[in-house]
């Protein structure tokens, strides 16, 4: 809710109470001076009398009226006519006035009673002229001092109705600071801060402790105010405004509490992230919708190394990029031109959240760069230090390769399954020996596709089932061997193992020497081929 903007509709109630009134007295006092006969108007309309009501139209302007009539029809106002202005002012009392005009075609003369049956409006016609005569039915002629001030009253009444059904306190002081007039909002809350208090004493209490704001609500001036009520734990929040009056001032007060308790939860959401982010050792910069930095952390001053004091000016995003290819921590392009293609991908790939990429930095470090959209067209930059990440894959890397050669450079084919019974690792004299290349399929190969490709191979023999319950047996396992026979005739020597972590080693050997030692696992004996 816009407090504000409360304000001054409440000032406008009490003016118009204000100008009501004054209009009353002025009414009142032209009431008497029409009751003093060496203070009549002069002129008339067309030879009426001074005091009959009777104006004269051409179109929709006054061109004759008598002084009655003009009284009676009041002050001009911007951008109404004549004729709008006086049916506005007969429309309470002839209240079909307007349709009945708007229907009139032709020249004549007619008569409408007003709604009461007290006075009668002679209408006449003559081409585009239109005469009005007002007639008060019991005395022959309208007094337009009781007209008037009956059409003040009725607006009186209606701002009246207006104030007191506001939901906000509005009240008057004068310069004294007592309470001349308030609403019933204000009375209704000044009862609950003493309730033993007579419900008829006045002036009511000062609720608020502010004799004038300084400025007024023209220039939006306003403050924060609490009234703590009896029987109630928390104090209520107001948003007070005021705006000075002569011999005073107008005072308006709308309840805050909500305002208060959002603001509140709003800081204490900011300071919780703002804790969490200074714990993270992510670079974050979050730029709004206009592209310029609107939040960071320090793990961003500390990967990037700008000047808290350049991140606080809330740069844009290509200034704030600029910097960064200054101090090196983005990679040199080849020229400028590209640079700036480069930083409109940026911005537009991570406005849809698909930007990515890592930089190689010429120290030698390693960034990843991640955007992100955020709500209302805001962008959020993620930088990591990745450079330890990197030399560890480069290492393991480097060490994977040196254990392949390893294994490689062995006479012994060599295959490695996992406790699931997938292929892992092979050396290149299984691929030599087997006549396939499952490296590229590692992981997928199971124990049973590569038994079958050896069966296909060799003579019938026993020894690839004994390895397949060998490979999914639980518990402690013993290494043992075997020797098979391939149809070419060419004798395998054949040895399997447990490894670490539940993995098996199965090594052939072809044409090994006929002296074999003897098997470590006696169960298993070396299988004959059939």
């Amino acid at each position: 809710m816009n407090i504000a903007a409360l304000a001054p509709t409440a000032g406008l109630i009490l003016a118009s109470f204000l100008s009501a009134g004054a209009a009353l007295a002025v009414a009142a006092w032209a009431e008497g001076r029409r009751a003093r006969p060496d203070d009549a108007p002069e002129g008339h309309e067309d030879g009426a009398a001074d005091n009959d009501v009777s104006f004269l139209f051409e179109g929709e302007r006054l061109v004759d009226a008598t002084p009655a009539a003009r009284a009676l029809l009041g002050p001009p106002a911007d951008g109404e006519s004549d004729l709008f202005r006086l049916l506005a002012a007969l429309a309470p009392r002839f209240p079909d006035l307007e349709s009945r005009l708007a229907r009139q075609t032709e020249s004549g003369s007619a008569e409408a009673l007003s709604a009461d049956g007290t006075e009668v409006l002679e209408i006449s016609w003559h081409e585009d002229r239109l005469r009005l005569r007002l007639t008060d039915l019991e005395t022959g002629k309208v007094e337009v001092g009781r007209q008037y001030l009956a059409a003040l009253e009725a607006e009186a009444e209606t701002l009246r109705s207006v104030a007191n059904a506001a939901p906000f306190l509005v009240w008057r002081q004068d310069e004294g600071g007592t309470v001349t007039w308030a609403n019933t909002a204000y009375l209704d809350l000044a009862a609950k801060l003493d309730p033993d208090a007579p419900e008829d004493a006045w002036p009511p209490p000062r609720l608020f402790d502010m004799p004038r704001l300084p400025g007024g609500e023209a220039q939006g001036q306003g403050r924060r105010a609490t009234l703590m009520l009896p029987g109630e734990t928390e104090p209520r929040w107001f948003e007070c405004h005021s705006v000075p009056m002569e011999g005073g001032a107008l005072f308006m007060a709308v309840a805050a509490d909500r305002v208060v308790k959002a603001e509140s939860s709003l800081r204490d959401f900011v300071q919780t992230l703002t804790k969490t982010f200074a714990q993270l050792q992510t670079g974050l910069a979050i730029f709004d919708r206009h592209r310029r930095l609107a939040l960071f952390n320090p793990a961003l001053i500390d990967l990037t190394g700008l000047r808290p004091d350049f991140l606080s000016a809330r740069p844009t995003l290509h200034s704030f990029l600029d910097q960064l290819r200054e101090r090196r921590v983005i990679p040199e392009p080849r020229d400028y031109k590209s640079w700036r293609q480069k930083i409109a991908r940026l911005e537009a790939a991570a406005a849809d959240g698909t930007y990515e990429e890592t930089w190689a930095l010429a120290t030698g470090q390693t960034y990843r760069i991640s955007g992100s959209p955020h709500p209302d067209g805001a962008l959020a930059l993620l930088i990591d230090d990745i450079t330890s990440e990197i030399s560890l894959t480069r290492r393991f890397r480097a060490e994977l390769e040196t254990g392949q050669a390893v294994i490689d450079s062995l006479e012994e084919a060599i295959a490695v399954f996992a406790p699931s019974g997938a292929l892992t690792l092979c050396n290149a004299a299984y691929r030599d020996l087997w006549g396939e290349d499952p490296s590229t399929a590692l992981g997928e190969i199971g124990i049973d596709e590569a038994a079958a490709r050896w069966n296909a191979r060799c003579l019938p023999t026993p020894v690839w089932s004994d390895l397949r319950d060998y490979i999914g047996r639980f518990g402690e396992r013993s290494e043992w061997t075997a020797e098979v026979r391939m149809k070419n005739g060419r004798r395998i020597a054949c040895r399997f193992a447990p490894i670490a972590g539940g993995a098996t080693l199965a090594g052939f050997l072809p044409d090994p020497p006929l002296a074999l030692p003897a098997p470590k696992d006696n169960r298993l004996a070396e299988a004959t081929p059939a």
